[in-house]
């Protein structure tokens, strides 16, 4: 009779569950701040760095694809990168911004799913960017006589799709996961855009299964590029300390520069975030973790690029004069 009883419980539970679950059609995003002040400022602050993400990495896109100099493989990637940065702040800030300026905090829950579905395909497409970065330069360095015969335009192509392919599955995963979730009477997310985190906690069902997912695919998406670009600069700094001439290993040690700070910039955050996180306040520690992934990284990007790399440099000054020399001419 006892467990008859606990099973009735249990549908009735189940069905209460369901019934809470189809009145929810959408989320509240509490945002970064709750004060009214702040807002505006917030408001400003946003839109410039948004404004700034845009501009510098389609400025990046654009000199890539005028400037045939810069059409190497080095460069593919490096426009597949701003691209990405551009997809990966416009998931998330402009619906922001207007929430802010409408004075509204709702998402529908479509609308949520769709956002953190993107915001995940494009920060994990970022990190295998990277990795994929490191070795190009690590065939460039280390072999440098075979480098147009190890880099070939197959190659090329499938280190530039394999990002994507990946980071939509990994996306996929997390997704189909996250649908037959219940969302029972609290549908308040303490975050400015819908992420997977946030939503496992609000979740009524056991979300055992998708925080282990998370952990071993976010392991895994962290690790393996992680790793690679952590071999490729230790044999790439073998090979610059073998030159003999001091201009040499400088001018060794600068090229790289660029990629390396990105680099330490993005594995930064994830050290500095999710590797010593703060206890006392973990919705905060969510928060700073998605401004410097999705905001953050992708608006330095271009000034990383542009200010030391000479050849994005020369490229850049063509563009912009370019674009002085066409008006002049109507």
């Amino acid at each position: 009779l006892l467990r008859f009883q606990d099973e009735g419980e249990c549908w009735i539970s189940r069905d209460m569950h369901q019934e809470n679950r189809t009145t929810i059609s959408g989320f509240l995003l509490l945002g970064l701040s709750n004060q009214a002040e702040q807002q505006k400022l917030l408001f400003v602050l946003f839109l410039s760095m948004y404004l700034v993400t845009v501009v510098g990495n389609g400025l990046i896109m654009l000199a890539i694809g005028l400037d045939s100099y810069l059409h190497t493989p080095m460069y593919l990637f490096l426009a597949n990168l701003s691209f990405a940065d551009i997809s990966s702040i416009s998931t998330s800030v402009p619906k922001m911004l207007m929430n802010i300026q409408t004075k509204t905090q709702s998402i529908s829950y479509e609308s949520c799913i769709t956002q953190m579905y993107f915001s995940i395909v494009f920060v994990v497409t970022d990190n295998f960017l990277l990795g994929v970065m490191a070795y190009d330069r690590f065939v460039a360095i280390c072999h440098p006589l075979n480098y147009v015969t190890v880099m070939q335009p197959r190659l090329c192509v499938l280190l530039t799709v394999v990002p994507w392919v990946l980071s939509n599955t990994v996306a996929l995963t997390h997704t189909l996961l996250l649908l037959p979730l219940l969302f029972c009477d609290s549908h308040t997310l303490p975050h400015f855009f819908c992420d997977l985190a946030p939503l496992l906690k609000l979740s009524c069902s056991d979300t055992r299964i998708n925080e282990l997912v998370l952990f071993i695919v976010g392991s895994s998406v962290v690790t393996f590029p992680f790793a690679l670009i952590l071999f490729s600069y230790v044999c790439i700094v073998r090979a610059v300390l073998r030159i003999s001439s001091t201009e040499g290993k400088r001018k060794g040690f600068s090229t790289r520069g660029s990629h390396l700070t990105v680099v330490l910039l993005f594995y930064g955050t994830i050290v500095g975030v999710y590797f010593f996180p703060s206890s006392t306040h973990p919705d905060d520690r969510d928060k700073i973790g998605a401004v410097l992934f999705t905001v953050v990284t992708p608006m330095m990007n271009p000034f990383i690029y542009s200010l030391r790399n000479k050849d994005m440099k020369v490229a850049l000054r063509k563009l912009i004069s370019r674009k002085r020399f066409l008006p002049s001419m109507s």
